[in-house]
């Protein structure tokens, strides 16, 4: 055997062969066995038992239920004792009853627990709490009746706390006293502030640290009772704390900031040491320092700086996040990938899966991921807040002069809209938009690029410039968008590469072999022992030695009992939206804005003749660069606004030359003229142009209106156009026919004029042309029905002209009439054509029946009035008689007249 192999070699890979072949025999054995016990299992006979009766109730509910209205009662009794038979019992007897009823209460439970009646004991407890209140109570009315009584009840709340407590603490196993004591904790400081009368800011205070208290509970405490009783505490007493800083922060800045960064520490806390409540609680601590800060700077400085400054003070908190993600994303990141923790920041197991306390991985700020988050979105809002705050001056530029208030061309400007609003949101926009513009993402150059255009539309309302500065700056801007539109290049510099359209780096994310995060990037060992291929290898990769005829990606073993069969095709990979791209979103949002800009500048110039005649010079030379330079939708939009502008230049050269309408409409006509000559031409935008042309025809059609002679021209001229667009092929089928129907058009308008009133001279111009083209596709198309090729052009001829002869006493019409609807009936018998026979038919019939009516009507009057009713008779009896063949008469004339075309 000749074998390029050394022995050794092959031995080994002879070996290695029959390893895998062993395996996958094992593999296919086990699956065998699996097969045919599921296929000839004995089925194992049932039979079918007696169903137990289905309870309304369970016992432990319907105990429940009883123990709770048993306690119910208990109390009521209690209390209807203690308010209304107090005084019938001596002091003695009072100590007496209530200690007695109180201390069995409370130790009843313990006997009860005992013998395992947990509910019974709950209900019992819950009894003896509310007896230490009525207990309080009494010793309030009894013993010191002229205490004040908030200060007592924050002693007795206090002392009932610390009882509940202690007693809950001994009977673990109750459910009630511990909650309750939480409860009652959140009574003593508040009330006694308002027992010692203290204001608003010292209640505020107390509360924050009971607040604070009910969070340390919850942080430090097991039962989930008592933790969602103090949580609710934390957040009803901590949120009136915020909420009166909040207010104190308007009124007394130093006290509102002292007590709303105390609040926005423990709810900082709360967020660092929950996870769960990481990104709220930490915007919420974010918003608290926000206001406290901003409040300071509010009062040192003037009215209209307020709002900046806490525009200022929500960036500088939303500056963390862009701090946590160049420490996750720089050189740091990467080195800790190797240490256990994933490209986030987050640690990993050592599968390469996140640990579970993922949500408190902390960047080299110190900060979790989720209290980064939460601070970074709670100074994002308010800068958000702000912006919003700022966009009535770039409302006011850019809409303003659409609302005018003084005649076109007058020479008079409208006043100035929003003058007292603060100069100070264009800076506020400013620094938003720089801020935006810094960070490396998509959607941040995306508002960057919007705020830049809001603060140049804003910048003329907020600093009062004069009319040309601002005109001068509305044109600036829209020629600036539509440049970065145009070309979208510089805007994309500085952002990352996956978001700027730039393949990734090699073994960076979205490289071909790059693995998401999470998975593990060893090789998984097959039965063979060696290491399958990774998830990156193509079809095409081989594996150690000459040959590798099967390799497994997992270890053979026999599936469990109705476990689904290994894969072993290579998954599908999900469809993806494919991304938007980069350039062309930014692009978009620069062209929206040139254009409004545009608009806006051409409102505005409607004040002065000269400025009108500048700007629309000015916005067709910018529009007709972006539809040469432009690709795509914004390129055809372009064009059409091109159209438009030239139209309004048109409009306005007839305006400031005093034209007539009608002189005026011959004068848009330049403008279709123009489009159709451009569209022979410019092919990637030939088709909007010309439309829009087209459009701008019909107002000239609506000008010249009120002379009809202009109007006739004008028609007459729209068809001139559309003909000549009909030399080109690809508009010949569509600019045929409309320049036919104008022609028409203007002929009829022209008629009108000369006061013609025969009908024929407006219908023969469509009839010939009509049937010309019928004849055409009736020769192209043999099959082809009579009623679509000579159908309408008849209809139009023949049916007005039997109107008119109707109504026409002389002879010559109905005669000319009679002899052409003969000559269309014997021309539909000679070539078989339904349309001609039946028109020229019916129109003969109902011609001659109009001529012969008259003497028809002479000779029933000179017959006598006998006559008629017998002349009927005979007819009914000679139809009565022929009836059969009548009607097989009548048959065969239906169906030779249905055969034909």
């Amino acid at each position: 055997m000749d074998n390029s192999l050394p022995p050794a070699e092959e031995l080994a890979l002879v070996d290695r062969e029959l390893a895998r072949l062993d395996a996958r025999r094992s593999q296919l054995l086990a699956r065998r066995a699996w097969l045919i016990q599921v296929l000839y299992a004995p089925a194992a006979p049932t039979a079918p038992g007696p169903r137990p009766p289905v309870a309304d109730s369970t016992p432990r509910s319907a105990q429940n239920v009883l123990l709770t209205l048993g306690g119910t009662l208990l109390t009521i009794a209690a209390i209807a004792f203690t308010l209304v038979s107090w005084g019938s019992m001596g002091i003695g007897g009072r100590a007496v009853v209530l200690c007695a009823v109180t201390s069995a209460a409370l130790a009843a439970p313990v006997a009860l627990l005992r013998r395992g009646l947990v509910s019974t004991a709950e209900s019992v407890a819950a009894l003896g709490l509310v007896l230490m209140v009525l207990d309080a109570y009494a010793l309030h009315r009894v013993a010191l009746p002229g205490t004040d009584g908030l200060g007592y009840t924050a002693v007795a709340a206090a002392v009932l706390a610390g009882a509940w407590t202690a007693y809950g603490s001994a009977l673990s196993r109750l459910r009630i006293p511990l909650p309750a004591a939480v409860a009652v904790g959140q009574l003593p400081l508040p009330l006694g502030v308002l027992a010692a009368g203290g204001g608003p800011t010292a209640f505020a205070w107390v509360a924050l640290l009971t607040a604070a208290a009910d969070g340390a509970v919850v942080l430090w405490t097991r039962p989930t009772a008592v933790r969602i009783t103090a949580a609710t505490g934390a957040a009803a007493l901590g949120g009136w704390a915020l909420l009166t800083g909040g207010w104190l922060s308007l009124t007394s800045p130093w006290s509102g900031a002292a007590l709303l960064l105390a609040g926005g520490t423990v709810t900082l806390y709360a967020a660092w040491r929950t996870p769960m409540l990481a990104v709220a609680a930490s915007a919420l601590a974010g918003l608290a320092a926000i206001t406290a800060v901003g409040g300071l700077l509010r009062s040192a400085v003037p009215t209209d700086w307020t709002v900046p400054a806490y525009v200022l003070c929500g960036l500088a908190l939303a500056s963390l996040w862009r701090l946590g993600a160049a420490a996750t994303t720089g050189p740091a990141a990467t080195a800790t990938a190797g240490n256990g923790r994933t490209g986030s920041g987050q640690p990993t197991s050592e599968a390469g899966a996140p640990a579970p306390d993922a949500g408190l991985a902390a960047d080299s700020t110190g900060l979790p991921n989720g209290v980064r988050l939460g601070l970074a979105g709670a100074g994002a809002g308010v800068a958000a807040l702000g912006i919003a705050w700022a966009l009535p001056p770039v409302a006011a530029g850019l809409l303003g002069p659409m609302a005018r208030t003084t005649e076109v061309w007058s020479g008079e400007h409208a006043d100035r809209v929003l003058a007292s609003f603060p100069g100070t949101a264009v800076l506020v926009l400013a620094v938003a938009a720089a801020v935006l513009a810094v960070l490396p993402r998509l959607w941040a150059r995306c508002g960057a690029l919007a705020l830049l255009w809001a603060l140049l539309t804003a910048l003329p309302v907020s600093l009062g410039l004069p009319y040309a500065a601002t005109l001068t700056l509305q044109l600036l801007t829209s020629a600036a968008a539509l440049a970065c539109a145009v070309r979208p290049g510089p805007l994309l510099r500085g952002l990352r590469r996956s978001e700027a359209g730039q393949p990734a780096a090699a073994g960076g994310p979205g490289a071909p072999g790059a693995q998401g995060p999470g998975i593990p990037t060893a090789s998984v060992p097959t039965v063979s022992g060696t290491a399958a291929q990774p998830a990156g290898a193509t079809a095409g990769t081989t594996q150690t030695g000459p040959t590798a005829p099967m390799a497994f990606s997992a270890p053979f073993s026999a599936p469990a009992p109705g476990a689904p069969w290994p894969a072993w095709a290579a998954p599908r990979p999900r469809p993806q939206a494919p991304a938007a791209e980069p350039g062309a979103v930014l692009g978009w949002i620069a062209y929206a804005g040139g254009l409004a800009s545009a608009v806006s500048a051409l409102a505005l110039a409607l004040d002065v003749r000269a400025a009108t005649f500048t700007v629309l010079g000015v916005l067709l030379a910018l529009l007709g660069g972006v539809a040469v330079f432009g690709t795509g939708a914004r390129r055809m939009i372009a064009a059409c606004g091109a159209v438009l502008t030239a139209t309004g230049l048109v409009v306005a050269v007839a305006a400031a030359g005093g034209f007539a309408d009608h002189w005026t409409a011959l004068a848009l006509l330049v403008v279709p003229a123009a489009t159709a000559a451009v569209g022979a031409k410019a092919r990637p935008v030939a088709l909007p142009v010309e439309i829009t042309g087209a459009v701008v025809a019909l107002p000239a059609f609506g000008l010249a209106a009120s002379r009809p002679a202009f109007l006739a021209l004008a028609l007459a001229i729209g068809g001139v156009i559309a003909a000549a667009t009909a030399a080109r092929p690809e508009r010949r089928r569509f600019a045929s026919w409309t320049a036919a129907v104008l022609f028409l058009l203007a002929t009829w308008v022209r008629l009108a004029v000369w006061e013609v009133a025969t009908p024929e001279a407006y219908t023969l111009p469509v009839t010939v042309p009509a049937l010309v083209v019928g004849f055409l596709r009736r020769r192209r198309d043999p099959e082809a029905s009579s009623w679509t090729a000579y159908g309408p052009g008849l209809a139009v001829t023949l049916l007005p002209s039997l109107l008119a002869a109707w109504t026409d006493p002389e002879w010559p019409r109905p005669l000319a009439l009679g002899v052409a609807a003969l000559t269309v009936t014997l021309l539909g018998a000679r070539f078989r054509l339904q349309a001609l026979l039946v028109l020229g038919g019916s129109v003969l019939a109902l011609d001659g029946l109009h001529e012969l009516a008259p003497y028809v009507v002479q000779a029933v009057g000179a017959l006598p009035r006998w006559l008629p009713p017998a002349l009927a008779g005979l007819l009914l009896l000679a139809v009565g008689a022929t009836y059969e063949q009548r009607l097989r008469d009548a048959r065969r004339l239906r169906d030779r007249v249905a055969r034909m075309r």
